[in-house]
């Protein structure tokens, strides 16, 4: 009897689990440990077979090793881990349940005539961007930080990968460049900090530089870091929709915490900078967050029918493991209370007549909002 977990899959989870260890802030994880393959055959493994071999340090390992344990006595089904995780200290199950849910999102590919951009799902909730010059097959890697991920993905669309582009220094988007340019030397990083991992082009606002025939616009957004950086990305006489890659600053009807900035700061990077974007513009954020983000939206706008409407279609889309990613800036402006500051109905919510108090209002309220269950 065998389990349907390949070899390569444990190894994929391994190096998952190892990524999490040398990468998370030990608050966040609670220690440090380390997974590795014992056991396996070139093609499947034993179900009874004890093949990941566990370093423990702290309850936070004890979930994640009954978890991953789960996927083996189970034949490696999804319930089967369900079950197990249930008996987890209950403290660590959300960050269980985060490592799970990354082995499950389906990456997917928007496909246009001018440029291919793969979406790659990374870590609990993040995502990565291959993007491709469908032109010359040069292509460009947003915040890589899975690379064994991104190199899988470079060699299946057959591009050269020259290019990395960081939308900020945070771990879960800049610590994969280090090993992403010892895999694939001479590779270009760009960024608009220099906390940035492994930077060699450090961008300022308005920097626009080449990649193969598309053309890429330096965005600087500071607010969620002093350095952060959006790249608006366009092809010269194309009718098809220009791409942003947003990073940390603006998500699906949400936007990023203000750690290293100001209310001003947020509004000048939301309305007067990308807001003036073209409205059929994609945007590609940095997370997966639109459910719990539309839900402070319909919060805020309980009478908002289009905030209603792309709620359930987000969840259907996150039921099935289906990215809620791209929007478009036009969509933005319909349901983003962020990005509604101008609204009256946005407004009256706060209590406030001025955008930009609103939008400091905005965030402070959903800094401490309790995401309802449903």
């Amino acid at each position: 009897m065998y389990s349907s977990l390949k070899t390569a899959e444990i190894t994929t989870l391994s190096t998952r689990l190892s990524y999490y260890s040398r990468s998370t802030p030990p608050h966040l994880i609670g220690g440090a440990w380390e997974v590795r393959v014992e056991k396996g055959a070139e093609a499947e493994v034993s179900q009874n077979q004890t093949f990941l071999v566990y370093t423990k340090c702290d309850k936070a390992v004890n979930a994640v090793v009954m978890l991953f344990r789960a996927l083996a006595g189970s034949a490696c089904t999804l319930i089967g881990a369900a079950t197990v995780l249930k008996l987890a200290p209950v403290e660590v199950q959300a960050q269980a349940a985060a490592l799970l849910h990354s082995a499950v999102r389906k990456s997917s590919l928007v496909e246009q005539a001018n440029m291919r951009i793969e979406l790659l799902p990374a870590l609990s909730d993040n995502y990565m961007y291959l993007l491709i010059d469908t032109d010359s097959r040069e292509a460009a890697i947003v915040d890589p930080v899975e690379p064994i991920k991104v190199v899988e993905a470079v060699r299946k669309h057959g591009v050269k990968l020259t290019t990395i582009l960081t939308t900020h220094h945070h771990w879960d988007h800049a610590s994969g460049n280090e090993k992403m340019v010892k895999l694939m030397p001479g590779l270009k990083v760009y960024g608009g900090d220099d906390r940035v991992d492994a930077l060699t082009k450090k961008v300022s606002h308005s920097h626009n530089f080449k990649l193969g025939s598309l053309s890429v616009k330096c965005l600087f957004t500071p607010c969620h870091t002093t350095g952060h950086i959006c790249y608006y990305v366009t092809k010269e006489n194309s009718t098809e929709p220009p791409a942003v890659f947003t990073g940390d600053t603006l998500f699906v009807a949400g936007c990023g915490k203000f750690f290293e900035g100001t209310a001003e700061q947020m509004y000048k990077a939301l309305i007067e900078i990308l807001g003036r974007l073209p409205p059929e513009t994609r945007v590609y954020c940095g997370h997966e967050y639109t459910v719990s983000n539309l839900k402070f939206a319909r919060h805020v706008e309980p009478d908002n029918e289009v905030i209603q409407k792309k709620l359930a279609w987000a969840k259907e889309k996150c039921s099935n493991g289906e990215a809620t990613i791209p929007s478009t800036l036009a969509d933005e402006f319909t349901f983003n209370p962020f990005m509604r500051v101008k609204e009256k109905s946005v407004q009256d919510h706060v209590k406030q007549t001025d955008p930009i108090e609103t939008m400091r209002s905005l965030r402070k309220e959903k800094d401490g909002f309790r995401v309802p269950k449903e």
